[in-house]
């Protein structure tokens, strides 16, 4: 069950951390030079990039946060599923 929390958490922290740069998104006077913000852009694109590649703007709104948010609820509620039919079944 350490592994079912552990996905679980990172998902949470993963999903916190695209709704932190969205955010940053809004606000002009963010220094991306900023080695925290420097890091929550290298941990969220490989979660937005792919979503960008296929959803473009609508309209002058990047949508890709919220449905990168969607996507790693549903995975991460299949893994842990997954995960805990595995344990159960040992």
């Amino acid at each position: 069950m350490l592994l079912v929390t552990l996905v679980s958490d990172a998902l949470q922290i993963l999903t916190l951390l695209v709704i932190v740069r969205a955010v940053l998104s809004w606000v002009p006077s963010v220094d991306y030079g900023h080695p925290v913000v420097g890091l929550i852009m290298r941990l969220t694109d490989p979660v937005l990039k792919p979503v960008r590649s296929v959803l473009p703007p609508m309209g002058g709104v990047d949508l890709s946060p919220l449905v990168a948010i969607l996507l790693l609820q549903l995975a991460g509620q299949l893994l842990i599923r997954m995960l805990i039919s595995l344990v159960a079944g040992a």
